[in-house]
């Protein structure tokens, strides 16, 4: 028998003596036989091993591998949120750059339209230049016509003044 067994039922015994023993049952020889015979306390467990520096040195191991690596993972998992999140910002920047410039090329193509609009239906150069010339030449033929009318004028002034001093004798003009 084992030391620690061999102190548990002296303990037990001692137990006994100090308090009075009290049972449920009602019969005379029931509470005999239970006096006489030593109470059924159970088997007693084996002793447990202690354990040892390996395995203690594995467990703490893996405990502390465990708890680094599950405290990596959190880190790692607020990191991926935080650049997911740069991402994001910087996507809808994009986008809303793409819009502005989008709008730009907008107003870029209308007025790039209203430029050949005004240039179809502007002159050019050499249109302004045959238009000069066609305007020099009519001035130039308006010119003449009216100096030959001033010399045609000019000519009846002459001729009526002559008249006039011939006749002034004679006829009088109102």
């Amino acid at each position: 028998m084992s030391f620690a067994a061999a102190r548990s039922i002296s303990s037990l015994r001692n137990a006994q003596r100090v308090v009075p023993k009290r049972f449920i049952s009602t019969t005379q020889v029931l509470r005999n036989e239970a006096s006489t015979s030593t109470p059924n306390v159970g088997s007693v467990p084996p002793p447990k091993k202690p354990v040892g520096a390996f395995r203690g040195g594995i467990v703490g191991f893996l405990f502390g591998f465990s708890l680094a690596s599950s405290y990596a993972a959190y880190h790692l998992l607020d990191e991926y949120k935080q650049a997911s999140a740069a991402l994001q910002a910087s996507v809808d920047e994009l986008q809303q750059s793409t819009q502005r410039v989008s709008s730009h090329i907008k107003r870029i193509e209308a007025v790039e339209k209203d430029l050949k609009a005004l240039r179809d239906a502007s002159a050019s150069k050499e249109d302004i230049s045959r238009v000069r010339a066609e305007m020099k030449k009519l001035y130039e033929g308006l010119h003449v016509e009216f100096l030959d009318l001033r010399a045609h004028v000019w000519g009846i002034q002459q001729d009526l003044h002559s008249l006039s001093k011939k006749e002034s004798g004679s006829v009088r003009l109102v």
